[in-house]
């Protein structure tokens, strides 16, 4: 019986970190440009209780399908309109997906290749990142890794079981972000048939069953964009009426993505891919760029399962063409990524040649890591809490006992060095730098400085501003203000710019009672920003006042 790479408690130790930093991400803030647009968009649904529409600042939102809002709406009607609510959906799905990519090495490969995988997948930077900055992109991954394991074993044993899981993990990717959360597993599947011979498998009756049941379960996604606008011509999205909206769920809404359709972010960079997921899925992007290089080299030689490598090589193809990227569409492509970098480590774990270059890998990276985290929590937002200073000493404690440790050999403290490092780091980042980051997002701010001292029912919003952090940590609606909202004897309020200012009062308002904040687009820093002396001048200011005539 071979010897386990990493000891059962090891595992047990390890997984455990990382369940601090993600619970801890629980409770960060949502961040305006996605997190809380997404919020508010569920938050409408939970207010409304209308599920069939989806309508972003009052105006139809043809982009994402359903699900996501509906998971946080659902999570709002148990736990009320707050962080963990809205968060708590993906980070479940996460646990979810880390139990699928360990299933997915195992039957690829053995037990120890899904456990390796597992850890790797759920210590990568983006992995961990998409339960802090919470889009659709935890839920489709996880969705993608679920998918895939139960094609492999369905392709493996032909039992219905397995489809009818597939179907439902295609169907629920499908519900949440559209066609790729489809393409990536079947792309997958088709190697893996491609590479085992079995030619027969294509003409098997169960791909029939498992279409039909993803057609079952993608229905009520389907219907609602039927009701929104098939039933309603009248509505213009971008420009255009007449909208199909079966047509566009069913065929055109990836399409457009990647004809530019969307906007043209990274369009001629043909390197996006390689990159981006580069630093996406540290530590392990450099040593799994490596394993797909020899992949490559031996593909048509069949010394290793074709699944992981064409899932990679046509990901890289798709994205390099598509007219439109974006760093977190790399994560789809972590759960075959994390089994083909637990198999080049595994493979290698007695090679001295290759342990050494991991081990050169790895250390650069831990040490700029470290580097990064010191720069960012000392320089920039020094930890002011009792509590983080206690945390951070201890995991920068057990950070070096893994290096120093003579219990782990060179091969296993080239994965447990790098997981421990990033649980420091994610611990800094979520319990100090997130949190002082978003003191900067004037939306949150203002809901926090004003809550229970003024009624946020008559709170509208000047002009063009708004504010998705604000609308969810008060848990109203958008509402643009307009000369006719002013009625006596009522107290009404105004978010906006303080370079409106002069606007408003020209206009012939008053302004009298106001809160007052810094804003900052904070999911767009730069080095002046992130400069303590320098910040405050980076910043505009947001204002919630009271107006009058």
């Amino acid at each position: 019986m071979n010897t386990p790479f990493l000891s059962r408690n090891t595992y047990f130790f390890l997984f455990s970190l990382l369940g601090l930093v993600y619970s801890i991400g629980l409770f960060v803030p949502l961040m305006d440009n996605d997190s809380a647009h997404h919020g508010n968009i569920a938050l409408r649904m939970y207010l409304t209780g209308d599920y069939v529409n989806i309508i972003d600042f009052g105006k139809d939102y043809l982009d994402k399908p359903h699900l996501h809002f509906w998971l946080c709406a659902l999570s709002y009607e148990m736990f009320g309109v707050t962080t963990f609510a809205y968060k708590l959906p993906s980070f479940l799905f996460t646990i979810g997906g880390i139990y699928s990519v360990y299933r997915l090495g195992k039957a690829l490969y053995d037990a120890e290749t899904g456990k390796l995988a597992a850890l790797i997948a759920a210590s990568a930077f983006a992995f961990i990142l998409a339960n802090n900055d919470v889009r659709m992109d935890a839920i489709l991954t996880a969705c993608i890794a679920f998918a895939t394991w139960q094609l492999v074993v369905f392709i493996q044993t032909k039992k219905l079981l397995n489809a009818a899981g597939a179907a439902l993990g295609l169907a629920i990717g499908f519900c949440t972000k559209g066609h790729i959360a489809v393409f990536v597993p079947a792309v997958a599947a088709l190697f893996y048939i491609l590479y085992r011979k079995e030619w027969k498998l294509f003409y098997n009756w169960k791909w029939l069953v498992l279409l039909l049941l993803f057609a079952l379960f993608i229905s009520p996604v389907v219907y609602c964009y039927y009701l929104q606008y098939n039933l309603h011509p009248e509505k213009v999205v971008r420009g255009k009426n007449n909208i199909n909206g079966v047509a566009f769920i069913l065929l055109n809404q990836s399409i457009e993505r990647f004809g530019g359709g969307m906007g043209t972010t990274g369009k001629k960079d043909y390197l996006f891919f390689l990159h981006s997921f580069l630093w996406a899925f540290a530590p392990w992007g450099i040593i799994t760029v490596i394993a797909f290089t020899g992949r490559i080299k031996n593909f048509l030689q069949r010394k290793d399962e074709w699944l992981t490598t064409g899932v990679f090589i046509t990901m890289f193809l798709v994205v390099a063409f598509a007219g439109f990227k974006l760093p977190h569409y790399i994560n789809i492509v972590f759960p075959t990524a994390a089994v083909a970098a637990a198999t080049f480590i595994l493979k290698h774990r007695h090679n001295e040649k290759w342990i050494r270059i991991i081990l050169i890998i790895q250390s650069i990276l831990v040490f700029f890591l470290l580097l990064l985290s010191a720069f960012i929590n000392g320089w920039a937002f020094p930890v002011r809490s009792v509590a983080v200073i206690i945390g951070t000493i201890l995991l920068l404690a057990i950070v070096f006992h893994f290096v120093k440790s003579k219990s782990y050999s060179t091969a296993q403290k080239n994965i447990i060095v790098p997981v421990a490092a990033m649980s420091f780091s994610f611990f800094l980042l979520n319990s100090n730098f997130y949190p002082q980051l978003l003191t900067y997002q004037g939306g949150n701010e203002l809901a926090f400085a004003s809550k229970g001292k003024i009624d946020p029912a008559r709170v509208y919003y000047w002009q063009e501003d708004y504010s998705s952090s604000f609308a969810f940590y008060t848990a109203t609606l958008h509402k643009n203000f307009a000369d006719s909202v002013l009625q006596p004897g009522q107290t009404t309020w105004i978010i906006y710019d303080t370079r409106d200012e002069k606007e408003i009062t020209d206009a012939g308002y008053t302004l009298t009672k106001q809160f007052a904040t810094p804003d900052y687009e904070i999911t767009k820093l730069d080095i002046k920003f992130m400069n303590p002396a320098k910040r405050e001048k980076e910043c505009k200011t947001m204002v919630l006042a009271e107006i009058g005539k």
